[in-house]
């Protein structure tokens, strides 16, 4: 799957070419696309795959955690943990010091899920970075990290 390719020669693509911004922009886009490409037949989204992620490195998170952790709306978390429940990946549980609270965990079918993701999210990141020798991808991904920061929620 190519993406279409830009027109570097008309001037407005050469002032975006200039914008940092709008390149990662366009780079989160594609990779978005092509990872929501490869999950469309198990009915996700990168969105869920993302909450699976995050809840593999945890025992267990509340909503808002996860909502604040992964920065998206507490209302879209609901929807997306009733998504990964429903296909049995997930599942809210009381929380071991507050009963009256429930934390999402992984369940051992949402695990298998993940680790049959591997393959495809590699595949996923070396489409797009195909350009580069690993020397580069090394540097693109410490450079990548430090400019996240603390917005990366980790």
């Amino acid at each position: 799957m190519n993406a279409t390719p830009i027109d570097s020669e008309e001037p407005w693509m050469r002032g975006l070419h200039a914008d940092a911004g709008y390149l990662l922009y366009r780079l989160g886009l594609r990779s978005g696309q092509l990872f929501n490409t490869f999950l469309q037949e198990s009915g996700l989204r990168l969105r869920h795959y993302a909450v699976l992620r995050f809840l593999a490195t945890t025992e267990g998170a509340l909503q808002r955690e996860l909502s604040a952790r992964l920065g998206y709306d507490p209302s879209a978390i609901v929807g997306l943990v009733d998504d990964l429940e429903k296909l049995g990946f997930a599942e809210r549980r009381p929380a071991p010091d507050d009963r009256r609270s429930r934390i999402v965990v992984l369940t051992d079918a949402g695990g298998a899920f993940l680790r049959g993701t591997d393959e495809a999210g590699l595949r996923v990141t070396n489409e797009l970075l195909s350009p580069l020798d690993p020397a580069e991808r090394e540097t693109l991904h410490a450079l990548l990290l430090r400019v996240a920061g603390d917005g990366l929620g980790g």
